[in-house]
């Protein structure tokens, strides 16, 4: 009894300790550019020692101004001459600290795989912001205090610098530290994240989960994870079930040896849940997370860019459960904090990182207009440029955000999209954004999601265009033809240039490639394991800019949309 007492005060002091970090954050919003000013000059102040701050002179920058006059932008191209000194030992190349818990890597999804120091302030000011964002759940939603967690993790030492420095998930690296009386509200420990294969952990998920008859909260990066955690509880549902009235593992589901010993004490028969949920199966035709789980008090996931659209799909598994965006949150580090839920903004984190944004527009120029956090306007769109305290400085790390509000004088931010998803045949210059907008309106005609899709451009001498890629079974119930109509329709109301181009017929009609069935889950599985990276922050592009790509994929058939009037001309 007196175990479960001290657990119980020492999680209450903790939460106690995130409500003041909360509201430390909420006033500090009210002074953005003291506050962002102050952040750069401790900043420079540490590093000023290091190789990068002597090279570029830290000692006499004394205003932002002069920052962004002495210091140029910096793409990660740009530091990966110093920062593989740091990967082999030599940290005062880019630290100050000589410590480094470890290296945060990139999922891969968009190019080589990075390498982001992973310091004592990183974890304090990563920590510092997810209990903030947290505490605002906690105070919606306060029965999910003191609730199991199933958040799924990642390996925190996946490989090893040259200097023998793990390398890996942050994730799995919070999960490792974490105390065991705080473990034990996780249903997933940190010896998880050893679990490679995406299957294999989700199943992992349902196994220890489903032990839970309810949830606090959900977590997972992606929602097309946390749908793909659905559908295979709903398709493995006997396995799962059986699993937990023996108190087992089966062999079939892939979870390597010392995994299935570290998990050993967490494993125990359960008679009683297991003929519980086979009762709701059998009540609802199906097991679903929405009743197998009473209640999940929240899900916690993104809801911007483009896996925003999987939350269409999310009412059919899990209900009506509450949603909360987690941010701009990347191995980068954190650079905003939702406080609200329904929105896909969230408050720029002004006390971790000083943050520059570039207008869109502006990015090709030789010498681009930079603006501070509180110079922004609400409505328009940037390239991010954050600098931190473990090695990036006016850092590109190539995301376009969008201002949607303020938070007193802080700019409140929405993630639309990776600046280099950008497809540009003829001058119509089409971004990802765009074609996941497009999407939105045909399903919200069509009343139906395809499970997954992506645009790719074919070129024809005399009139390329776009093919829209979907599986076969994703259009059983809708004419292709109709299909590539509306989605063409539904693109030229996004882009200006796209109608204008198409109305010249410099821009051919749109058209849909079919594929084989599961043809979309191999490719993400066999583009993952090239470039590395892992399953839950794995994105897929909705705008893939090769004009090669059609010949790379198993096409079944294509179907060509009708022609119809340009905008212009039915308005």
């Amino acid at each position: 009894m007196f175990l479960p007492r001290l657990v119980e005060a020492l999680a209450g002091l903790a939460l106690y300790q995130a409500k003041r970090w909360k509201a430390q954050f909420v006033h500090s919003t009210r002074r953005c550019s003291r506050t962002q000013h102050r952040l750069l000059q401790r900043i420079l102040h540490q590093q000023e020692k290091t190789l990068f701050g002597q090279d570029y002179h830290f000692r006499s920058i004394r205003t932002p101004a002069q920052y962004r006059q002495q210091v140029p932008i910096h793409r990660y191209e740009d530091l990966e001459p110093r920062m593989s000194r740091v990967r082999q030992g030599d940290t005062r190349a880019l630290l100050s600290n000589p410590r480094i818990h470890m290296f945060a890597l990139t999922s891969g999804t968009t190019a080589s795989r990075k390498y982001i120091p992973v310091t004592q302030q990183y974890l304090k000011d990563y920590r510092r912001g997810t209990n903030i964002w947290a505490s605002g759940i906690f105070e919606n939603h306060p029965k999910a205090f003191l609730k199991h967690i199933l958040q799924l993790v990642s390996d925190w030492d996946e490989c090893r610098t040259e200097s023998n420095t793990p390398a890996g998930s942050v994730s799995g690296l919070t999960s490792h530290m974490q105390s065991n009386a705080v473990q034990n509200y996780y249903c997933l420990p940190a010896c998880t994240g050893k679990v490679k294969d995406a299957t294999s952990k989700l199943y992992l998920a349902l196994r220890l989960g489903l032990m839970q008859p309810e949830i606090g909260m959900l977590a997972s990066a992606n929602p097309s994870t946390l749908i793909r955690l659905a559908q295979l509880m709903e398709s493995q549902h006997e396995d799962i079930i059986r699993d937990i009235h023996d108190g087992t593992i089966r062999e079939e589901a892939g979870i390597s040896k010392s995994v299935r010993m570290a998990l050993r004490p967490r494993l125990k028969a359960m008679p009683e849940r297991a003929h519980e949920l086979e009762t709701i199966r059998r009540v609802h035709g199906v097991l679903t997370p929405e009743h197998a789980w009473r209640p999940i008090h929240t899900i916690g996931c993104w809801t911007g860019g483009s896996v925003g659209l999987y939350l269409k799909q999310f009412p059919h598994y899990y209900g009506n459960t509450p949603i909360r965006d987690l941010g701009l949150l990347a191995s980068e580090g954190r650079m905003t904090i939702p406080l609200e839920e329904g929105t896909t903004g969230g408050v720029l984190d002004i006390r971790s990182h000083y943050f520059e944004f570039i207008p869109e527009g502006e990015i090709d120029s030789k010498r681009p207009i930079t603006l501070t956090a509180d110079e922004v306007e609400i409505g328009k769109n940037y390239y991010i440029l954050p600098t931190t305290s473990y090695g990036l400085y006016r850092y590109n790390i190539f995301d376009v955000v969008r201002v949607t509000d303020f938070c007193h004088s802080t700019p409140v931010v929405e993630f639309l999209n990776k600046g280099s998803l950008f497809s540009n045949l003829t001058g119509e210059k089409l971004s990802e954004f765009q074609v996941v907008a497009a999407m939105k309106k045909v399903t919200n005609r069509w009343g139906r999601l395809p499970a997954a899709y992506t645009l790719a451009p074919y070129w024809n001498e005399l009139s390329p265009g776009y093919s829209l890629f979907l599986e076969e079974q994703d259009v059983a119930d809708v004419a292709p033809e109709m299909l590539a109509t509306e989605f063409d329709q539904c693109l030229r109301e996004q882009n200006i240039e796209y109608d204008t181009k198409r109305d010249s017929q410099r821009l051919g009609m749109m058209e849909i490639c079919l594929l084989p069935k599961d043809t979309w889950s191999r490719w993400d599985a066999a583009r993952l394991a090239k470039a590395g990276g892992s399953s839950e922050q794995y994105k897929r592009p909705c705008l893939i800019n090769d004009v090669q790509f059609k010949s790379t994929m198993p096409v079944t058939r294509t179907v060509t949309g009708r022609e119809a009037p340009s905008l212009a001309h039915s308005a």
